[in-house]
């Protein structure tokens, strides 16, 4: 069982990379012009042939700049891990019942908080952080905070956004009742924020890096017959030279963040600490999360609603699987093997944070199953929900731009088209960043969905009667979520089982 990569295997991934350059497309990739125009944007590529996505390209080209929309990506866009029920506003977010009475329709925020339908997205990790300089010119961010309100209709829907963390006049409170372009400028500032804290920590950090350090500590601490290793090695089979890739497609040198992001250079480095920082398990275990961050009742919430019941199917196979082996919590206790490997993933993880609510030690066969299906989702769930979308959502440049050329306004009405434009990537920053993300979406060409082992890991009849259960369930899940669908105008897919990879992928 050698989880590393053969040598075709690695020089097929990279033929993928090198094929992907043509999406660079020819003539445009080294432009350091703005877009003349939004439609212009739109042509070209459609003259380009960057048509890959038909609906989602459409449909987000039409209602990118749309509340609903910009609402509905917080549930169930690249990233639906910020946002919050928000029962007190922030002392640095002063927004009064007067700038939000026509969005509330008449009623007040305290009356709205009662309800629970105000909620709060803040992204006060890039507080400080200085832009990258991207070909020779500075790029700035931003930490924002916004304040959405889910109204009658179960709409999710921005009624407040301020560009910065402190208040000042010079940072000041955007509204939906502002000009057209104020709103929609401050939107975009908030899409730039979520580029770099979706990429940074959420993807690269929660997936990728969590994975390897679940990898490295099964193959340093667990031998090849022991059955958490063959649980857990159709997940961290290709992890490694997974990462390999994705650092240098992302964070090398000359890496997509690196090169043509915001967040990138110094910044990056600094952010990606922060996240470490901060990092929880319960922030890892969904049910835990969804339930700490207020959002149970949310209504179309299917990164919850798929989730959770994915999650559910884990933890299932997983109790059944390990219970095979751990009769009780003294055979968990005594497995000297087990217990390093559960130590270095705190030690060496999480730093050895008790803060972060990692376990360092198993007294429990029940705390082994919680962690071992938070491992699987992690490396398998959670990375398809937060890479799979990534040319869905942010093949649309103005959508998920990367970097942003133009400091925040600091009053309104001074913003115009023409500002917009000037304040976007330019032509060469967007069909790189274009590039990355096709690459970073893309299937590969050795997918292996969840729970389906290649290898035959098992001659035992439990764990293999175990296996077909695991399978069908996750058909069954698959199944209703393509009927649900149906029934959606956007079709939520990522967490479909059948989408789903058994571990992270480039």
């Amino acid at each position: 069982m050698n989880p590393y990569l053969s040598v075709d295997e690695a020089t097929s991934a990279c033929n993928r990379a090198s094929k992907l350059a043509a999406l660079k497309l020819t003539g445009l990739a080294n432009s350091r012009k703005s877009w003349e125009s939004i439609s212009q944007l739109k042509a070209i590529l459609c003259e380009n042939g960057v048509k890959t996505i038909a609906y989602f390209a459409e449909y987000i080209q039409r209602h990118w700049d749309e509340d609903e929309f910009f609402g509905y990506q917080f549930l169930n866009g690249l990233n639906p891990m910020m946002i919050q029920r928000c029962s007190n506003l922030p002392e640095n977010f002063p927004v009064t019942d007067d700038m939000v009475k026509d969005s509330l329709r008449g009623s007040s925020l305290k009356k709205e908080m009662k309800k629970g339908n105000i909620f709060l997205s803040d992204y006060k990790m890039l507080d400080g952080l200085v832009g990258n300089v991207v070909s020779g010119r500075q790029q700035y961010l931003t930490a924002p905070l916004v304040l959405l309100y889910c109204n009658p209709h179960g709409m999710m829907l921005p009624i407040a956004i301020q560009l910065k963390q402190k208040p000042s006049k010079d940072n000041p409170i955007f509204l939906p009742t502002d000009s057209k372009a104020d709103w929609k400028l401050a939107k975009i500032f908030v899409r730039n924020a979520e580029f770099g804290v979706h990429e940074v920590d959420f993807h690269l950090l929660r997936t990728h890096l969590l994975a390897e350090v679940f990898t490295v500590a099964t193959l340093r601490n667990l031998p090849s017959p022991h059955p958490l290793y063959k649980l857990l090695f159709p997940h961290i089979r290709y992890t490694l030279q997974i990462n390999i890739m994705a650092r240098s497609q992302l964070i090398s040198k000359n890496g997509a963040i690196t090169t043509y992001a915001g967040v990138g250079g110094e910044s990056l480095g600094k952010l990606l600490e922060r996240a470490t920082a901060s990092l929880t398990y319960s922030a890892l275990c969904l049910p835990d999360n969804i339930s700490e961050r207020g959002l149970e009742t949310v209504p179309h919430f299917y990164y919850r609603d798929d989730g959770t019941k994915l999650w559910d199917i884990i933890n299932k196979f997983v109790a059944a699987f390990l219970s095979h082996y751990y009769h009780c919590d003294a055979h968990v206790q005594k497995d000297t093997e087990l217990q390093r490997w559960i130590s270095e993933i705190f030690t060496n993880g999480f730093l050895g944070r008790d803060s972060s609510g990692i376990l360092s030690s198993f007294q429990t066969v029940k705390e082994l199953i919680k962690f071992v299906t938070m491992v699987i989702f992690t490396a398998s769930a959670q990375h398809a929900a937060v890479n799979n979308g990534q040319f869905d959502f942010g093949g649309w440049m103005p959508n998920y731009p990367t970097a942003l050329r133009k400091p925040p306004p600091k009053e309104k009405g001074q913003t115009t088209e023409d500002t917009i434009l000037e304040t976007l990537p330019d032509v060469s920053t967007t069909v790189n960043g274009m590039a990355v993300l096709t690459l970073l979406s893309k299937d590969s060409a050795d997918h292996y969905p969840l729970g389906l082992f290649p290898e035959n890991l098992y001659d035992e009849e439990v764990p293999c009667k175990l296996i077909e259960d695991f399978q069908k369930d996750l058909g069954e899940l698959s199944d209703l979520i393509e009927k649900r669908n149906k029934k959606l105008e956007l079709p939520y897919t990522y967490l479909s089982p059948k989408n789903v990879d058994n571990s992270v992928a480039i």
